[in-house]
Order: structure tokens, then sequence, then C-alpha cells
């Protein structure tokens, strides 16, 4: 099981050159979905963070994210489905704070 959801900081360039050596994982899609979206890139991230639940269906923060993303993008539609589907799968896991965070992005987003 991977713990946190904090990626050290790496350009994006280095993990695209760790992409292109073949080394596709979890943690390296979800470091560049979040090295996308925090560069504004929100249509990379969104890809990156889907890839990254490829690997695991489970990863709460991937879903917190991606649900960042589509809301940043005017998805809200997709933006509440991620959000609700991470809810659930972080009270399956017990990651109280990932839900917490999360009921706070979808009481928002259900309110506009």
């Amino acid at each position: 099981m991977i713990s946190g959801a904090y990626i050290y900081p790496m350009n994006i360039d280095s993990l695209l050159a760790l992409l292109d050596q073949g080394q596709d994982s979890l943690i390296l899609r979800f470091g560049l979905g979040q090295a996308f979206l925090k560069q504004g890139d929100t249509e990379q991230a969104i890809d990156h963070l889907l890839q990254a639940l490829e690997f695991d269906a489970e990863y709460s923060a991937a879903y917190k994210l991606l649900g960042k993303a589509y809301s940043q993008t005017g998805q809200a539609a997709l933006a509440i489905q991620t959000y609700e589907k991470g809810i659930a799968v972080a009270e399956s896991k017990g990651d109280i704070q990932a839900v917490k965070e999360m009921r706070v992005f979808l009481k928002r987003l259900l309110k506009d």
C-alpha cells in the first residue's frame, strides 16, 4: 500500500523522462498529474491522474486532484462524480482526512 500523497518536487521534464524510460507507475502518474495541475495544464493533469487510477482505483489522493482538475476546467458534473467516488474509496480505506477535504470541495460544487 502506498501512503501519503506528496511527491517530491521534480520538474515535469524529469518525470516525463522517467516515463519515456518505461518506468510507468502509480506514483509517477500521480506526480505528473500533480505537477501539470500546479503548472495550470489541467488537460494533461487529468490524463495522468486517470492513468494513475488505472494502476490503483483506490488511491484517494488521485480522486482529490482529479476532482480539482475537472472543477478547474468547468466540468462540474465530472468533478462531482469524481469526488463522490473518491469519498467512497477514502471511507472504505479509513482515509478520514481525504474524506473531509473532498466533502468540502463537493459541497462547494453543489452550492454553485
